[in-house]
């Protein structure tokens, strides 16, 4: 799949999708930017699977990477380790046309573009993802951003890839825990759409969860379209179209905060779409039985779909309240309708927790430290 998203004036994102990809880095980035120096960031578990082949394509068209490998995991999307990029890339001279290039997941292509977008005002970048979530979801729409200790992605800027290069070979590595993952988001743009038409093609990602090469292929191809799309006519999320996207991230960020990152991030938008879903049915805009039958779908995907055990209510309230979609002291979220695109309302913090559901009582994927 090749697209190219036009996200405003001067800002236009490459989007490739396909097996053996990763071998034509150099070649696609030099048909953008001349060769030269760049910095590749990657974490440590990824560049000792992939970082070898990035290296040798981008040399190969005539770019001269200085490398930054960080530990792996949320704990590294912080704005020390984006100020360790900014500081690599001051070391090495960088202008404002020397790129970034992103090879991970989430957390480094969020971090990537963030590093990229605040040294020296903005200089290009590159995602490299290598994680269905990324692939589906996180590498691409020009969110960028940190963690801060009193919330995820508080600090963050606006700035689009020059290219999204997405190898499907890579998947191939990924543990099946970080498969199902990001499986989460390609079932949220699924559902953006109503339960109706969105609940069968959620159950359909089952091949996909189980790891069939192409099925998880035609899904993030898929979900990286239609999330494509939603930028597209919402660049910077002013429109209101845009902020569908975050469909299970309300009860979805306050989780993996209040975890400590134990939680991986589709795990705990799944549980927040479950949510969703719940409030969506107690305010009629889904069918009776319609929260039973997407946390069903989920659960099928191997994904959560309730709180674990041991979370305080109290601690998450501390994280709804600074979600940056919050209204006074609602919180603008999104729900799920039976026939129809989603919609925005406010719920009031309270009525959100109440509408949990019960605690895991064993069974299903355990928080762990993210990979």
């Amino acid at each position: 799949m090749r697209l190219r998203l036009r996200a405003g004036p001067g800002e236009v994102s490459a989007l490739l999708y396909g097996a053996g990809l990763l071998d034509a880095l150099g070649a696609e980035a030099a048909r953008l930017l001349p060769a030269g120096p760049c910095l590749l960031l990657t974490d440590r578990r990824v560049g000792g699977l992939h970082g070898a082949r990035a290296l040798r394509s981008l040399r190969g068209a005539g770019f001269r990477p200085r490398v930054l490998v960080l530990p792996p995991g949320e704990r590294s999307k912080t704005l020390a380790s984006a100020g360790r990029a900014a500081g690599a890339l001051a070391a090495m001279g960088a202008d404002r046309g020397t790129p970034v290039v992103a090879l991970g997941g989430g957390v480094v292509t969020d971090l990537g573009g963030f590093a990229a977008a605040i040294y020296a005002r903005g200089v290009p970048w590159i995602a490299v993802p290598t994680t269905v979530l990324a692939m589906a979801d996180a590498a691409l729409g020009g969110k960028t951003g940190v963690d801060l200790p009193e919330g995820k992605n508080l600090a963050g800027a606006f700035h689009h890839p020059l290219l999204v290069l997405a190898d499907a070979e890579v998947l191939a590595t990924l543990p099946a825990r970080h498969r199902r993952n990001g499986l989460a988001e390609a079932a949220k743009m699924e559902l953006l759409a109503g339960l109706r038409s969105g609940l069968p093609r959620v159950r359909g990602l089952a091949a996909a969860a189980g790891g069939d090469g192409a099925a998880l292929e035609r899904a993030v191809a898929r979900a990286a379209a239609a999330k494509a799309a939603l930028v597209e006519e919402d660049p910077r999320e002013r429109r209101g179209r845009r902020i569908l996207l975050n469909l299970g991230h309300t009860l979805g960020h306050a989780l993996e905060a209040a975890t400590g990152w134990r939680m991986l991030h589709g795990e705990a938008v799944s549980v927040g779409m479950a949510a969703a879903a719940r409030v969506a049915e107690g305010r009629g805009l889904v069918a009776p039985g319609g929260a039973a039958r997407v946390a069903e779908a989920l659960a099928g995907l191997g994904l959560p779909t309730v709180l674990p055990a041991g979370v305080p209510p109290a601690r998450l309230r501390r994280f709804l309240r600074v979600d940056k979609k919050r209204a006074g002291g609602a919180l603008r979220m999104v729900l799920p309708r039976e026939d129809g695109e989603a919609v925005v309302e406010e719920v009031p913090v309270a009525s959100l927790l109440e509408s949990r559901g019960p605690r895991r009582r064993g069974g299903g994927p355990r928080p762990s430290r993210p990979r």
